[in-house]
């Protein structure tokens, strides 16, 4: 039998195949089906920075009714019904997850500021996190939010975390960063396990007959793979902790990108929307069938043989891959033209 179990945060996982975080996983039957179908793991949606502000500024004002004690700052936070659930629903519902289920589920927090986030992060070690996964997801609207402050206030933020929680923390970064490796590198030193490659920026669409601007959310495409496995390619090696892939994960082929690439998992979650949760069993089939067809052991065997620091030229990592493509793109359209 071909080993596909990999390590992940500390964690021996059974397969590469991961949940990532959806709403899918909201319905404990849901929860179940995952697990059967062989996830190796299961990543539980965000509670918001945003949404432990408003729980507290209205908590405040149950206390103080009458004082008008609202702050200003809550009329710019969403409307607490856009969030699924409480923090206490939360807590429970991963209390539950985790005493019903034998897989690890790991719990994920939103934000970019220290604020409470370790009495959050506490309070889902205390319900059975094996992991938490930072989902960072700081967008600079203004000029004086230099790239060093968002970058400082992460690693700050990681810190505050890792030092209050003994579970491992992975954060889950925007590819947006001006230098990933000296991030992921900064991220480590101050105690994250992994990183995980990348956070989605879900932008807003225009309605040009209404004049508004409206939110859009598409399901990702294996196209959406592409800078996760450039990333994960150039950071192998050249960081100790874990890498997950997450976003653009369909196929088993996409799997074994991932895994060839450097990553350590692949999170999964567009495509259990869009086939259902019983495709993690089809893609784990057609990667057993692939590694045996290439007379591989262990699914191990490849992690990191498309990497960076593994190919004897790394010119498809760095300026030449652009130029190149370039050129043969410009190549292929002169002749076509005749």
């Amino acid at each position: 039998m071909i080993d596909i179990s990999m390590d992940y945060l500390g964690m021996k996982l059974k397969c590469p195949v991961m949940v990532g975080s959806t709403p899918l996983t909201d319905l404990p039957a849901n929860l179940r089906k995952m697990e059967d179908s062989g996830a190796a793991a299961i990543v539980f949606p965000s509670l918001f920075e945003e949404q432990l502000e408003m729980e507290a500024h209205m908590l405040d004002a149950d206390l103080s009714r009458g004082t008008e004690s609202f702050a200003e700052s809550l009329y710019y936070l969403p409307e607490q019904s856009e969030y699924r659930m409480s923090h206490e629903v939360y807590l429970e519902h991963l209390h539950r997850a985790r005493h019903g289920l034998e897989i690890p589920i790991i719990a994920s927090l939103n934000g970019n500021t220290p604020g409470g986030w370790v009495r959050y992060a506490l309070d889902m070690e205390r319900a059975g996190a094996a992991a938490i996964e930072l989902n960072t997801y700081a967008l600079a609207t203004d000029a004086s939010q230099t790239s060093e402050l968002i970058e400082n206030q992460l690693v700050e933020l990681v810190s505050s975390v890792c030092k209050a929680v003994k579970i491992p923390i992975a954060v889950k970064l925007s590819q947006n960063f001006t230098s990933i490796p000296s991030l992921a590198s900064r991220l480590e030193q101050a105690g994250a396990a992994g990183v995980v490659l990348f956070n989605r920026f879900f932008q807003p669409d225009f309605d040009i007959e209404t004049l508004e601007v409206k939110p859009t959310l598409h399901f990702s495409t294996s196209a959406q793979l592409l800078p996760r496995l450039h990333w994960a390619a150039i950071l192998y090696g050249h960081v100790k902790g874990d890498i997950a892939i997450s976003g653009g994960v369909h196929s088993a082929e996409d799997v074994l990108k991932s895994i060839m690439a450097g990553g350590s998992i692949a999170q999964m979650v567009s495509a259990l929307h869009v086939c259902g949760i019983g495709h993690i069993s089809r893609v784990l089939d057609d990667l057993r069938y692939w590694l045996e067809k290439h007379d591989y052991n262990s699914l191990a065997e490849t992690r990191g043989c498309l990497s960076r620091r593994s190919l004897p030229d790394t010119s498809p990592y760095d300026r030449g891959n652009y130029i190149r493509t370039l050129t043969s793109f410009s190549m292929r359209t002169n002749v076509s033209a005749f």
